[in-house]
């Protein structure tokens, strides 16, 4: 008889996972709370602008390659993908600085800074390479539920040249003095895991893939990946059901046999919980959590955030497509974030401006801005604090433009913890997972198996391999792995 798999919800994990098994024979069944796919990376539309929700940098093209040609198919087949050049824009307090996608040139920005910085900057990705190919190789993909998982000759013997014991910002400073150069190669976990003076040096993979790999974007936006996801999915068989909350689960002999939600239960031999994970266990109740409430709230986050979605109804000079604003203190931002949470007090942030690449996401003469400001979470985002925020990231912004931009806005809507909650019951309103300190990694994190349901499993950004689209990408299709071996 066909064995039948419940995937809940459908994000990138939970469609890698879907597809992954239906590939395999089952009949996969997705359950979605929102009224499209795509989980955080959804999309909307409005008066003529396109707006991606949530990810907005397509980092790890090799990634997303990977995953298509596992099952037959090729990127350029469902978007078109182009690399940015500058990757992106960094404004500093005195200068801004284009980062060139061509290695050679920002070489010779680095020697321009620092001498010897360009020889110091090949070592160090060389470096950044062999972590990015072990750890994509020989850690990421693994599902790590034990430890003999990593006993092997090439991970064992690469122990130190991962650098799991050194953190990011010394392995940085080890080679650079330039606070610049230093930001640069740090940003990527400031933004997207924990301060690189807690975060292992492993992740200068981050850099390499940055650097190396380089920007990229998806015409039409980073919802193209969703779209192609779920015709893949579509095209295996898996069925999509939107508007179908998980409410809770039907238990008996320690197995879950069906799904309950508002149009009744929903029965399954396996069950694949995409959705937060905190969230799942709350459904689950006291008596199937893997995990209590001390422990989630001992855990480290990744930052929360806050974001607007702005409709310019003319051109904003002095932007790329990606605009990193690091005119104040970095490392202040990062305390605000990790060691003493609360609202920044001079923050960073981000822009987005993707119709400078992409004329399909804001009307002729337009400007469509995506503004992020990384916070902590759990913290209270009444309206009037986003207020506060959106004034002080535009002085910062039109002072940099060059002009007004406030008074052209014909668009805008905000979003922070509450949303996350809201539409994804996001645990302390969390935007991206668990922070990628060395005491949640690998085996330390939260477990893709159920410890006391037989038949239950976790995929996403809270469990193996962490944040990120590409890792989530990856954590769907490891699950999968194990539940084919449960079923095999």
């Amino acid at each position: 008889m066909e064995k039948r798999i419940i995937v809940i919800g459908s994000g990138f994990a939970s469609m890698a996972a879907a597809t992954s098994l239906a590939d395999k024979g089952y009949k996969v069944v997705v359950l979605e709370k929102n009224d499209q796919a795509g989980g955080r990376a959804r999309q909307f539309k409005t008066s003529g602008f396109t707006f991606d929700m949530g990810p907005s940098w397509y980092w790890m093209p090799d990634v997303f390659e990977n995953y298509f040609q596992k099952f037959g198919k090729e990127i350029k087949e469902h978007y078109q993908l182009d690399r940015l050049d500058p990757s992106y824009k960094i404004f500093f307090e005195d200068e801004e600085w284009n980062i060139p996608a061509n290695l050679e040139e920002l070489k010779a920005d680095f020697e321009k800074r620092e001498k010897g910085s360009a020889v110091k900057l090949d070592k160090f990705l060389k470096e950044a390479e062999y972590k990015y190919r072990v750890g994509m190789d020989d850690l990421v993909h693994k599902p790590s539920r034990s430890i003999l998982e990593f006993a092997n000759w090439k991970v064992i013997s690469g122990v130190f040249k991962m650098q799991l014991f050194r953190s990011l910002s010394a392995h940085v400073k080890h080679y650079f003095k330039d606070d610049k150069i230093r930001q640069l190669l740090e940003f990527p976990v400031l933004f997207l895991g924990a301060e690189p003076s807690k975060t292992p040096a492993l992740y200068s993979l981050m850099n390499y893939a940055d650097i190396v790999l380089g920007t990229w974007y998806p015409q039409g936006g980073m919802h193209e990946i969703v779209k192609a996801m779920k015709k893949l999915a579509e095209d295996k068989g898996v069925e999509f059901r939107m508007q179908s909350e998980v409410k809770g689960f039907e238990i008996e002999d320690s197995k879950i046999i069906a799904a309950r939600t508002d149009s009744g239960n929903i029965e399954a031999d396996i069950f694949v919980s995409g959705a937060d994970y905190h969230h799942t266990e709350e459904l689950l109740g006291d008596d199937f959590r893997n995990y209590d409430e001390q422990y989630w709230d001992s855990r480290k986050m990744a930052p929360s955030s806050l974001l607007f979605y702005l409709g310019i109804d003319r051109k904003v000079d002095n932007l790329l497509h990606h605009n990193l604003f690091f005119d104040e203190d970095f490392d202040q931002h990062a305390k605000e974030i990790y060691d003493q949470p609360d609202w920044p007090s001079k923050p960073l942030f981000y822009v987005s401006a993707p119709s400078k690449t992409d004329k399909t996401v804001a009307p002729e003469g337009c400007e469509n801005l995506f503004l992020l400001m990384p916070v902590a979470p759990n913290l209270k985002d009444d309206e009037s604090m986003r207020e506060k925020y959106y004034e002080m990231m535009m002085d910062r912004l039109e002072a940099r433009c060059g002009h007004k931009i406030r008074e052209h806005v014909i668009y805008k809507r905000s979003y922070a913890h509450s949303d996350f909650k809201s539409d994804y019951h996001a645990y302390k309103g969390n935007a991206y997972g668990l922070a990628n300190t060395l005491r949640q990694t690998a085996i330390l994190k939260p477990s893709l198996k159920s410890k006391k349901l037989k038949n239950f499993y976790y995929t996403g950004q809270l469990t193996t391999p962490g944040p990120g689209v590409p890792p989530s990408l990856i954590s769907g299709q490891v699950v999968a792995k194990e539940v084919i071996k449960q079923l095999s």
